[in-house]
């Protein structure tokens, strides 16, 4: 299989000639495909606040990531692929762990109010989000004397007695929202 060019049609699709007929209907059905979209979006008020909701996320996580590689602001110093890539790795490495800490964080604060008898809507932890740097000491505060310690093991479950969201139950105000 080694060597085969590809066959002759697709060729002349990735060269993109505008002269081709075929490559061009299929750019103009990619034109209708995409305006079709388009409109779709502005008449539909909830496909633009799932939208929003769901890019605002995003643009949270990839602020929190920057945040996490503070060093040379964030930015890969090697041209070499192999260390960029280690570098995002490690990147994505250490929000994942801030991030999970975090989601353990507001768990054990879910549980007590609990147990303290506050009454907690499904909603109200969606609001919260698990990308919070106010606490965060990106430098550290290293202590030595805490090394022989073995951590607490995490209880996975939050028994809340929550029943899952429906997609349309979901929240279109509060954290994932256009200010």
């Amino acid at each position: 299989m080694r060597g085969r060019s590809p066959h002759p049609r697709c060729s002349r699709l990735r060269s993109g000639s505008r002269k081709n007929a075929t490559y061009t209907a299929f750019r103009e059905v990619g034109r209708v495909i995409r305006t079709v979209q388009l409109l779709r979006y502005l008449s539909d008020a909830p496909l633009r606040r799932r939208v929003t909701a769901a890019t605002n996320k995003v643009e949270s996580f990839n602020r929190f990531c920057r945040w996490i590689g503070f060093g040379n602001r964030g930015g890969v110093a090697d041209n070499d692929p192999i260390e960029q890539e280690k570098a995002m790795k490690f990147n994505a490495l250490l929000t994942n762990a801030v991030i999970f800490h975090n989601a353990l964080d507001i768990a054990e604060i879910v549980r007590q109010l609990l147990e303290e008898s506050r009454e907690i809507a499904p909603e109200e932890p969606a609001h919260v989000s698990p990308y919070p740097t106010e606490r965060i000491n990106r430098f550290g505060e290293y202590s030595t004397h805490e090394l022989g310690i073995q951590p607490e093991a995490y209880d996975p479950e939050l028994d809340a007695g929550f029943t899952p969201l429906r997609e349309q139950d979901l929240p279109t105000a509060g954290f994932g929202q256009a200010a």
